[in-house]
Parts: C-alpha cells; structure tokens; sequence
C-alpha cells in the first residue's frame, strides 16, 4: 500500500480529520481513532502519537486478510489500541470504507448512562434505524468489546459503546466525519430534552420514509461549474 499516490492522499486525509476532531471539540486528546480502507488493507490512527505532531507516514498499515493483527508501521508505532474493532467492522461490512471513533462528551454521557438514543429526530435515519443502540461495556481493545460492537451496528451506521465512547462509520472518511458529528449532535439534543420532560418520540413508519429520502444524503464533492466561453471580438 505504501508508496501509492492515492494511499499518500488518504494518509494526509487521516491526519487532517484526527486534528479537525481535536480541534472541533469532537475528540479530546489521543483518546479517538480513525481507520479507512484502502485497496486490500486498512489505515489506522498510530498509538499514543499526538495529533498535532502526527505525519502521514506515521499512520500504521493493517491487511484485511491473511494474518489476523499484522501491520506495518515506521519508527517502533503500532495500531491504535482500538484496532480490532475497526478491522472486524471492515472485514465484515465490505460496504464500510472509514470508521471514526471518539470521546465526544454527549454521545459518551449517553453511553455511561448506557442509553441508546431512541428516534427523537428525524436525523436519527442517518443511523440506519430508529435508534442508536449502546453496545454492551467490555474492556477498551479486546475481542469481546469488538463483538459487542459488531452486534450493535447491526442493520446499523453508528453505535454508542458503553462507558466508553461512540463510533460512527461511513462509505468513505469525509461520510464517516460527517455522521460523528450527526451522532453527537443528536446525543446532545437528546441529553438536553431529558432535562426538560423528555422527548416526544417519531414512529418508526416515520423513520422509514426519511431513510428512504436519505438515499444518497449526506457531503458530496461539489459540482464543477461549466467552462465559460469567452465572447469574441467582431
């Protein structure tokens, strides 16, 4: 993978989004992690290196087949302690190209609650259902909390873990950003609705139509213009 025009680009993208999650309060610390796929392997934050001192060269290497936890890396790095979620979610959902994971702090308050969001806005469907589930608690990095994630993104975009975080996944890393910033939007109009008598929930047939209308939703790349002809002279 490495040496490719297209990995170079996508390693800057890792880099640029773990800063942009810091920075936009979404993330505090080293405490999230990203991955994206790329040809038969995936991408993923490195451990312990802070963001603001990270280079795309420093982004560790993981294949999706073959030996189950290899990777590449420079400079002693190794995966993120979260990595076995992330390769267990992409050997699984082919469909899946980036997963971010984060702290963000009430999605996170949810999840130490361990409640699931249920549909309190039409912006739920982004979720794939109408709920956000909580997956079960098991420690940070083993296989058990891989397969409690697994089960809670069932039929699933996102999930919220409990004690621990959320996690939001996407067709590529710009979708997977952008629906991170959806979950904890919601978790916090949640949060703040229990503090007023609680929220009035939609029906699930309502759920159904906006995810049919959502087909498609979300950030794309902006179309070109057309070229202007200049007028001629005469």
């Amino acid at each position: 993978m490495r040496g490719n025009g297209k990995t170079g680009d996508l390693r800057r993208e890792l880099v640029e989004a773990l800063r942009w999650m810091n920075a936009s309060g979404l993330n505090q610390g080293t405490s999230g992690n990203i991955s994206a796929r790329c040809g038969e392997g995936m991408l993923i934050s490195p451990s312990g290196v802070p963001y603001d001192q990270m280079e795309p060269e420093d982004i560790v290497e993981m294949p999706l087949e073959g030996e189950y936890g290899a990777f590449r890396a420079r400079d002693g790095h190794v995966p993120s302690s979260e990595w076995r979620f992330h390769l267990d979610i992409m050997r699984q959902r082919p469909e899946v190209g980036a997963i971010v994971h984060t702290h963000s702090t009430y999605a996170t308050s949810l999840a130490i609650c361990r409640k699931e969001i249920p549909a309190c806005h039409y912006m739920i469907a982004a979720a794939g259902g109408p709920t956000v589930r909580c997956a079960a608690y098991a420690t940070f990095g083993t296989e058990e909390l891989s397969k409690n994630v697994l089960a809670a993104l069932e039929d699933r975009n996102c999930c919220l873990m409990a004690n621990h975080g959320m996690l939001a996944t996407g067709p590529n890393l710009k979708k997977a950003m952008w629906l991170a910033v959806e979950l904890e939007t919601l978790a916090k109009q949640y949060y703040l609705t229990l503090t007023i008598g609680g929220p009035v929930l939609l029906p699930d047939d309502e759920i159904a139509r906006v995810m049919e209308k959502f087909k498609g939703y979300g950030p794309r790349p902006k179309a070109k213009a057309p070229a202007r002809r200049e007028r001629r002279a005469g």
